[in-house]
């Protein structure tokens, strides 16, 4: 009990002369509450998402009807009628709605949340008195599960990528393996080199036994060619491996290492669109959504997987992801140090 008693007391002191480790452990439930009751502010919390479709010239008319006004459902307008209806095979909104010139809805017969709205809105009428007329959604219809899929591929890839390479690193600086590696003729171009190839090597193996597993056990739909899939899910984990090198170039502290790639992995999971979509969200997070990579490995994944993209539809999140890993290599490279 005497030995067990001193390493846990040094081990106490460790943690409280660490002061980046404990504010940390302070600091990240705050910002995790933070993050949820910003994506999720507002008087009443909503349920549903309904897009209403208001052509251009009848944006100004005063057409309405009670189902409009129903609480927990967040109701947006737009003007792209295929585009909703897009989104709504993608289970990106709940339901769409329009007034004009007849009063119809549309909901994916897929989505439990779709039946439920479709029970709400039986035998509501306009202010004019018309009754809503139920309309099928065209063309192949996503399942969530298709839809979760590419989250799923990417979320995975994101966490192996930044805890597989920045939290390794920083356990070799701690132990003073990078000591004994920088007396060596191995330059610090060499090493990281090494660390990059081998980690993406393993990440495109597990993702593509992963791909396959979920294949043949859920039998998920794909529209897309699976080598553009893979161009996507190489360059994000590209990016992805160099994020975390810029980490790791100077932490010496583990626990330390621990909380940066939590603050990273942590928003990038729950804003990137990888469980929910971001439709009719708080514009302001949907902006600084598109900062995170995964964001855009995501997006990219999800439109080969599910809309049949090709590399032109997607060469945006491409570019930006190809310049994202340019930049954070060159950062790791000039930040990094052996102790």
């Amino acid at each position: 009990m005497k030995k067990f008693l001193a390493l846990l007391g040094a081990r106490n002191k460790e943690y409280i002369r660490d002061r980046g480790s404990m504010a940390w452990g302070l600091l990240f439930p705050f910002l995790i509450i933070f993050g949820f009751s910003f994506a999720f502010s507002g008087k009443n919390q909503d349920v549903f998402k309904v897009a209403v479709h208001r052509p251009a010239e009848a944006m100004t008319q005063s057409l309405t009807s009670d189902f409009l006004k129903t609480q927990y459902i967040r109701f947006f307008d737009t003007d792209n009628l295929d585009a909703a209806v897009a989104k709504l095979r993608r289970h990106q909104i709940d339901m769409l709605v329009t007034l004009e010139p007849s009063p119809k809805y549309w909901i994916n017969s897929s989505s439990p949340k779709g039946y439920i709205l479709e029970k709400i809105i039986t035998g509501q009428k306009t202010s004019h008195g018309e009754p809503f007329s139920k309309e099928i959604v065209e063309g192949r219809e996503i399942r969530y599960v298709d839809w979760l899929m590419a989250g799923l591929l990417s979320m995975n890839i994101m966490f192996s990528s930044l805890f597989g390479v920045g939290y390794v690193i920083v356990r070799y600086r701690k132990s003073g393996v990078l000591r004994r590696i920088k007396a060596t003729p191995v330059s610090a171009f060499e090493f990281l080199a090494a660390q990059v190839a081998s980690r993406f090597l393993l990440i495109l193996a597990t993702s593509a036994v992963v791909l396959a597993g979920c294949r043949l056990f859920v039998d998920f739909q794909m529209f897309g060619s699976y080598l553009n899939l893979f161009l996507v899910l190489s360059l994000g984990a590209l990016c992805l491996i160099s994020m975390a090198l810029v980490v790791a170039s100077r932490v010496a502290s583990e626990e330390f290492a621990g909380g940066i790639l939590n603050i990273l992995t942590w928003p990038m999971m729950l804003f990137s669109g990888v469980w929910f979509s971001l439709e009719g969200t708080n514009p302001v997070l949907q902006k600084v959504a598109q900062v995170f990579p995964l964001t855009h490995m995501v997006d990219a994944s999800r439109a080969i997987m599910t809309e049949g993209a090709g590399l032109a539809e997607i060469g945006g999140h491409l570019t930006i992801l190809a310049t994202l890993a340019v930049v954070f290599m060159a950062a790791s490279s000039i930040l990094f140090r052996w102790e």
